[in-house]
């Protein structure tokens, strides 16, 4: 069951990421200076590795998240979600900012990442706990 709920929480991540990206994809693509092509899409936008390693990676951070839920008796929606929300957050976004903020890179790409990564934590924690 462990198995079942760490996938779902990593499809359920995944697919909010794949609308969050969709519905901010210009001003992301602007912010992140990816190359576009004269059809305004990244250049890269055929190539299927970094959607494999963005599934890959929520794979790893879901199972990170059961394996601590599991430590920390986090066993309700609530819990679930509060925890979530807290990692994304308090963990993943200020690591975002930090790498961001060397790098000089846009407050509106730290906002469009920084979102993504503390929601997608959110959902990651609720549906962990729904199993």
């Amino acid at each position: 069951m462990e198995y079942v709920a760490v996938l779902a929480a990593a499809v359920a991540s995944y697919v909010f990421g794949s609308i969050w990206y969709m519905a901010l994809a210009k001003p992301w693509m602007e912010a992140a200076g990816v190359e576009t092509g004269d059809d305004g899409r990244p250049v890269n936008s055929k190539d299927p590795t970094p959607h494999i390693l963005a599934f890959v990676c929520a794979i790893v951070v879901a199972g990170m998240m059961r394996h601590v839920f599991a430590l920390s008796a986090i066993d309700t929606v609530d819990k679930g979600l509060t925890s979530g929300l807290g990692i994304g957050l308090f963990l993943a976004a200020p690591w975002i900012v930090t790498n961001y903020g060397f790098a000089g890179r846009p407050r509106k790409l730290m906002l469009i990442d920084g979102g993504y990564a503390t929601i997608g934590c959110t959902i990651m924690g609720t549906v962990l706990t729904l199993f």
